[in-house]
């Protein structure tokens, strides 16, 4: 991965160093050379579709679909853009993105910034693609309707999305949460199911989940995505939990907290996840990647694939190659022919 002067831009402010990351980006995008082939060991077929590396981009760092070729060019074994809401979104006031740099970890609060599906749908239209993009759907924080955001934003971009992730548990909308309720997301997924149903080309729906929920409400949530014919689940988004270790000074700013506090609850629930629905659901495993290691012990867990921003908004760019070569050196060291044999090999169900 180019070098986009990594250091200078985590001295500016946290939100201003991102856009000018995108807007770097946009415009050396012709210009990159595709990172090198991966080794054949790390590729992974799941969701009906092959992935060169199980290395995703989460959503997040390219809401509203500005460089997802430019990151797939980078090595990524997948992109997903979003989130993305029916009609253009200012998000919540600023500042509204911290850095702990002394717990490896961001707080955020944006709120769904987005400049709508819309817009987003006309950028992908005229992308070349290279790889896998998923499309990351949401509700307008004042929508009187937000299942009808939601089939809103499936009907806008499903068309140009590898799969859908339907967001219901960003912790900076009122009330969103409460989509994770059985009663509610019986009714979206049944919904966005049956919307699906009408179209020639069926597009696989994954569904991301809070770190913060009880066993029980994993029990619920596990028992309707599988009744629902849904494919995946991604595991997790941020946390509204604040671990009494946390040392920097914007820890107690209002938002989700992401990084590295997030990998030892995020992975606990994906494990409990796997024991729930094993390879019947694809699992995508998010929260305080920073190494190999980090992303070996989520695919132990269960995860097929993984997915990571954070860290490398705190630690820069080569941060993804050696990743995958510290994941090649893993499975070598305990004896497995590839990355998908060990998916799961940490649960005992």
């Amino acid at each position: 991965m180019l070098d986009w002067g990594a250091k200078l831009l985590r001295t500016l402010p946290a939100e201003t160093a991102h856009r000018a990351t995108l807007s770097l980006l946009e415009r050396a995008a012709p210009l990159l050379r595709s990172a090198a082939p991966d080794d054949p060991r790390l590729a992974v077929s799941a969701l009906g579709m092959s992935f060169p590396n199980p290395i995703g981009l989460a959503a997040g760092f390219d809401k509203d679909a500005r460089v997802p070729g430019a990151m797939l060019k980078a090595g990524f074994g997948f992109v997903e853009c979003g989130t993305l809401t029916p009609r253009p979104q200012r998000g919540n006031p600023r500042p509204r993105l911290f850095r702990l740099a002394e717990d490896d970890a961001v707080i955020n609060r944006m709120g769904f910034n987005n400049e709508g599906a819309a817009r987003a749908a006309t950028r992908l239209q005229s992308a070349r693609r290279n790889g896998v993009i998923g499309i990351n759907i949401g509700a307008n924080k004042d929508s009187a309707d937000r299942i009808a955001d939601y089939r809103e934003g499936f009907r806008l971009l499903a068309p140009l999305a590898d799969y859908i992730a339907v967001n219901v548990s960003s912790p900076n909308t009122p009330g969103l949460r409460d989509l994770q309720g059985q009663d509610e997301l019986v009714r979206l997924l049944g919904l966005l199911t049956s919307d699906r149903a009408a179209q020639i080309d069926s597009v696989p729906l994954l569904l991301k989940i809070a770190p913060d929920i009880s066993l029980g409400d994993l029990d619920r949530i596990t028992e309707t995505a599988l009744a629902t014919g849904i494919e995946g689940l991604i595991v997790s988004n941020t946390t509204i939990g604040r671990p009494p270790s946390l040392r920097g000074r914007h820890a107690r700013e209002t938002g989700g907290l992401s990084g590295a506090p997030l990998f030892a609850p995020s992975t606990m629930l994906l494990k409990e996840t796997y024991k729930r629905v094993g390879r019947k659901l694809v699992l995508i495993g998010v929260g305080g990647i920073f190494s190999g290691a980090d992303a070996y012990a989520k695919i132990r867990a269960g995860a097929t694939l993984v997915q990571l921003y954070t860290a490398l908004a705190l630690k820069g760019p080569g941060l993804l190659e050696r990743i995958k070569c510290e994941l090649l050196a893993l499975i070598e060291r305990d004896g497995f022919t590839r990355i998908d044999d060990t998916i799961g090999v940490d649960v005992t169900r």
